[in-house]
């Protein structure tokens, strides 16, 4: 009877660790498919974003064209579709190495692929960024440090540069405080799903 308890047992802790095991693949494929997919969509969107000169204001306004940003900041952002998903531009943070792709609507299938928008717009300052955990896409946020340059540039050309303020944790369930106070937020949550890490951003 012990015998076969025994086995029973070893069976048992087998399966687990075939499980787990199964799992860490299954993790690691779509980690290196959704690095796969960004890098794809960044050669796209750059092949079609002409940055502009960052706007200045003159005293005769005929001397550069003003945004249409600016004159309607309440205005859509502009998307580009690929493989039918929409996106509105690419977020660069220099001092981690990452330039992505940032898809124009939040759910799960699309944070598989890239960061997501999940509220707001550049235009009037109060944009939120999610992402996975992967290395690709939003782990290193958490070692971003005051005064770290981020950057987005639209579709349009448009590019808005930003300071790293803050860096916050938050429940899941904090909504309200993760869209709200800031110009720009990244945020992803921990491997455990426990906890969000929001860095906060000034526009500068």
């Amino acid at each position: 009877m012990k015998n076969k308890r025994g086995t029973g047992l070893i069976i048992v802790g087998l399966i687990l660790i075939l499980s787990a095991a199964g799992l860490s693949v299954y993790n690691i494929t779509e980690e290196k498919n959704a690095k796969i997919f960004s890098e794809e969509a960044v050669g796209i969107l750059e092949q079609q974003i002409v940055v502009k000169e960052d706007f200045e204001i003159f005293e005769n306004a005929a001397e550069k064209e003003i945004p249409d940003y600016i004159l309607n900041p309440e205005m859509e952002m502009p998307e580009t579709e690929i493989d039918g998903i929409g996106y509105i531009g690419t977020l660069e943070i220099p001092v981690i190495g990452i330039k992505l792709p940032i898809i124009s609507e939040w759910s799960y299938p699309n944070l598989k692929i890239a960061p997501c928008r999940y509220f707001g717009s550049v235009y009037l300052d109060n944009m939120v960024i999610a992402a996975h955990n992967y290395k690709s896409h939003f782990r290193e946020i958490e070692n971003l440090s005051a005064g770290d340059e981020v950057i987005f540039t639209d579709m349009d050309g448009n590019r808005f540069f930003y300071s790293v303020a803050a860096a916050e944790v938050l429940p899941p369930e904090a909504v309200e405080e993760m869209t709200s106070g800031w110009d720009f937020t990244l945020f992803t949550c921990n491997p455990a799903g426990t906890f969000r890490v929001a860095i906060r951003c000034d526009r500068n």
